[in-house]
């Protein structure tokens, strides 16, 4: 992949994440582990206190990640990202397949990232929702 290309689609990333309606500006890790057509996204935003987790993903960020991975060489792909947003910068870390444990669940791993990054606060999920409810927080 051109540099340019990855570097335009970084900022279309970055991009998406300050999007958020809710929280657009504050401190943010993504990290994410991608395959075919398969993203499986951690979205952590930084509140002070505590981190929330965000499930919600826009289309333009699916698909900014999914052009991302897909403009790899296939021989040397990665299969996870890292993406740390904060003050309006970003920096990001690719791991490689043999860089990963198989047997450690990727919510491990994002939040080991998340704590490498932010520090060590509570993080607060959304509750499970039934067919048909949107998402709530309780903070």
């Amino acid at each position: 992949m051109v540099e340019n290309e990855s570097e335009r689609l970084l900022n279309e990333i970055g991009q998406s994440l300050m999007e958020d309606p809710d929280y657009p500006s504050e401190p943010t890790l993504l990290y994410t582990q991608l395959d075919h057509n398969m993203i499986r996204p951690a979205i952590f935003k930084e509140l002070g206190n505590h981190f929330l987790y965000r499930s919600e993903m826009s289309d333009r960020l699916t698909y900014g990640l999914l052009d991302l991975w897909d403009a790899q060489n296939a021989r040397d792909r990665w299969t996870e990202l890292e993406f740390v947003l904060r003050d309006g910068r970003f920096h990001v870390t690719y791991f490689y397949p043999d860089e990963i444990d198989p047997e450690e669940d990727l919510g491990v791993r994002s939040e080991r990232s998340l704590r490498r990054h932010f520090g060590d606060k509570p993080i607060v999920y959304p509750p499970l929702l039934l067919d048909g409810e949107a998402p709530r927080y309780d903070l």
